[in-house]
């Protein structure tokens, strides 16, 4: 029995995502104290930015012509393709970054795409109990100055929930960089509110994957 946790924010001692990560974790560790965790920090541990090409490229060839660079990245994939298949609970916490992916999870995901266990014909992911954790430094809804600028949570959702096939629950904090930016004190109130919310969004879904978690 196991959860794997996935982490890319580059600031750890002051992320949000980690923060509330933690709160999901949580909840899977009381309903599951002897549970095993498998974690993958993308800041401590960023995928080569040549690693998915490689995969790519080295199926063109036989594997006794394959370059050491590129049996090295066919073992990196299958390792991270077998921490997602052998857990039965999944936890992603990826900020949004310049209005987009984060490149170190986009790496990640591009990597284990290439493992033929969890494409999108594979079953290995499909139902497997998951929670997204994302956090935006300003406020991108419907009716803001901003809305359409985060080209991150949809493109997560669609990934993650449509061509994995996971059971995806969204925890999303706005407004993180309230108090950081003198720009926006003026949403202090509101930052409040919406950090509170997310934080019982993170409660209530790491109680749900401890409770719907599906055997590897």
């Amino acid at each position: 029995m196991s959860l794997f946790r996935l982490d890319a924010s580059i600031l750890p001692a002051t992320s949000a995502s980690r923060s509330l990560a933690d709160l999901v974790e949580a909840e899977w560790v009381t309903a599951h104290p002897a549970a095993s965790i498998v974690r993958r920090d993308l800041s401590l541990e960023p995928v080569p930015a040549t690693a998915w090409a490689d995969v790519v490229t080295s199926g063109f060839v036989e594997d006794a012509d394959r370059t050491e660079r590129q049996r090295a990245a066919r073992t990196l994939a299958t390792t991270i393709a077998e921490e997602l298949v052998s857990a039965e609970a999944l936890l992603f916490a990826v900020p949004l970054y310049n209005y987009g992916v984060s490149q170190h999870f986009k790496t990640w995901f591009d990597l284990a795409y290439t493992d033929p266990r969890i494409d999108p014909q594979g079953t290995a992911l499909r139902g497997k109990p998951a929670t997204l954790v994302t956090v935006l430094g300003g406020n991108y809804a419907p009716g803001t100055p901003k809305e359409g600028w985060d080209h991150s949570t949809a493109w997560l959702r669609r990934v993650l929930a449509d061509v994995w096939g996971l059971d995806l629950r969204v925890v999303e904090r706005p407004f993180t960089l309230v108090g950081v930016n003198p720009a926006l004190d003026s949403f202090a109130d509101a930052a409040s509110v919406l950090k509170q919310g997310a934080e019982a969004d993170a409660r209530r879904y790491g109680q749900e994957i401890a409770a719907l978690r599906r055997s590897a």
